[in-house]
């Protein structure tokens, strides 16, 4: 089977992953070039400065932080940690999320989307009505229940991705 590269720009991972054009692993990413481009357009969608569900960047972004700190994904942690200073949040919450003290946020709607964020990562079988429920009661509507959700599925695969992409690295093959 014949490859040819495409010419697009550098997408977050191969940016953060130090993917190199040439390299096996850029070369099989660009193989599937239709899930390279969704991939990065998911990404800006989620991380835009405002999208129309009502969840502040913030939270987009806190969301992915945390997430990457339960996976864990080093590097992708390190990303949005850089991300979230950018914006300026405080170091307080950038703290109570590091630690995983989501608790001493004392935001009860932050403190809900990280608590679903979490349950979603580490017991996804409890992302049940009574998790949903629980977001509702404290402020979210469903169109940011949904986009909450999507975003936590969206983080899922892209820490697996990384870390997939940097075994490969490691490996030397693609």
């Amino acid at each position: 089977m014949t490859f040819v590269e495409s010419t697009t720009e550098p997408d977050v991972l191969d940016t953060l992953l130090h993917i190199a054009p040439g390299s096996p692993v850029h070369a099989a990413r660009q193989f599937r070039n239709k899930v390279l481009a969704a991939t990065q357009s998911s990404y800006e969608l989620f991380f835009a400065a405002e999208v129309a569900d009502g969840l502040s960047q913030a939270e987009r972004l806190l969301v992915a932080y945390h997430a990457c700190l339960l996976t864990p994904q080093p590097l992708l942690a390190a990303h949005y940690l850089e991300r979230l200073e950018a914006i300026g949040v405080s170091a307080e919450q950038l703290s109570a999320v590091a630690t995983g003290a989501i608790e001493a946020l004392g935001e009860p709607r932050l403190q809900a989307v990280l608590a679903f964020t979490g349950t979603l990562i580490k017991a996804p079988v409890e992302g049940d009505r009574h998790a949903l429920i629980a977001l509702s009661e404290a402020g979210l509507s469903t169109p940011e229940i949904v986009t909450l959700a999507q975003l936590v599925a969206f983080m899922s695969y892209q820490v697996r991705l990384a870390s997939g992409l940097l075994a490969m690295q490691s490996a030397g093959v693609a």
